[in-house]
């Protein structure tokens, strides 16, 4: 029983790590003009783990520096655009992570959130590393059908933890961001 519990111990380990994101591109839909911009700069400003944002109107993106250390939200980054009357076309995250191995299809917890990785080779992430969020809503519909394609897991539909995801050790039910590499 104890060789048991030793093995289950380090199972859980190995999908396990740590990331601090320090910086997210987030591009939005919907902009029309110089006020759009406006808009969402200060709906994100709002954000208590947000530093500060450049913005480029040109391209309707927006480089968010986040406060170090901070617990970042992707949720309410997306909660802020939306309540500026837009919508997130894409949303890329950089981090310094920590050991943390990845492959396809495989659900890991970093910085005690739960991630599932995506159309991605098995490797391990080490210094700074740039996601992107896969999840509905964080991408156009025709890129979500895409990668979403990539798996058969429940959980991509939804963003909360499945059946799929208890043999990785996810608590049932509790949120789960889809994103790749």
């Amino acid at each position: 029983m104890k060789k048991l519990l030793m093995l289950a111990v380090a199972t859980l380990l190995a999908f396990t790590g740590m990331a601090q994101f320090k910086s997210a591109g987030l591009q939005a839909a919907g902009l029309t003009c110089a006020m759009c911009t406006k808009a969402i700069n200060t709906s994100l400003e709002q954000l208590p783990f947000v530093k500060d944002i450049d913005v480029d109107i040109k391209s309707s993106t927006f480089l968010i520096n986040f406060k170090d250390g901070a617990d970042v939200n992707f949720d309410e980054v997306k909660k802020a655009v939306e309540d500026a009357g837009f919508s997130v076309a894409k949303l890329s995250v950089t981090g310094q992570f920590d050991n943390v191995k990845v492959q396809n299809d495989a659900h890991v917890q970093i910085s005690g959130k739960n991630y599932h990785f995506l159309n991605i080779q098995p490797r391990t992430l080490n210094g700074e590393q740039t996601i992107v969020l896969a999840d509905k809503d964080f991408l156009s519909n025709k890129e979500f059908k895409k990668i979403s394609g990539h798996t058969k897991m429940s959980c991509v539909q939804t963003g909360k933890t499945a059946d799929c995801c208890g043999k990785d050790g996810m608590p049932a039910n509790s949120r789960v961001y889809h994103v790749t590499i």
